[in-house]
C-alpha cells in the first residue's frame, strides 16, 4: 500500500509539473522529486520483502495492508508539508511579505 499510495502521489505530481506553467515558481517539481524518492524507497523495501516472503507477499494481513495505508499517507502529508514550508519560505509570489507589511 505505501508504495501504491506514493506512486499514484508522485504520478499526480509530476503530471501537474507538467501541464502547469506556474509549476516552477510553485516548485512542484521539488514534490515530484520528494514523491518519486519515496517511490523508489519503497520499490526497493518491496523487492527485499518479496524475497524474503515469496508466495506470502502477495496475502497480507488486512492490519498490515491498514498499518501500510497509513504509513503511505503519513510520507504523503509530510512531504506536502515539507513544500508548503519551503514554498512560505520562498515566498514566490510575494504574499507572506504583503501580509507580513500589512499587519504593522
Amino acid at each position: 500500500m505505501t508504495l501504491l499510495i506514493t506512486v499514484f502521489a508522485a504520478v499526480i505530481a509530476t503530471a501537474v509539473w507538467y501541464t502547469h506553467t506556474r509549476s516552477s515558481e510553485l516548485k512542484v517539481g521539488m514534490l515530484c522529486w520528494m514523491f518519486w524518492g519515496a517511490s523508489l524507497m519503497w520499490l526497493v523495501d518491496a523487492v527485499f520483502e518479496y524475497a524474503e516472503l515469496k508466495a506470502e507477499y502477495f496475502t497480507p494481513d488486512p492490519a498490515d495492508m491498514l498499518n501500510d495505508a497509513f504509513l503511505g499517507l503519513s510520507v504523503v502529508a509530510l512531504a506536502l508539508v515539507i513544500w508548503i514550508v519551503v514554498l512560505l519560505i520562498k515566498d514566490p509570489s510575494g504574499r507572506v511579505k504583503d501580509a507580513l507589511r500589512k499587519k504593522k
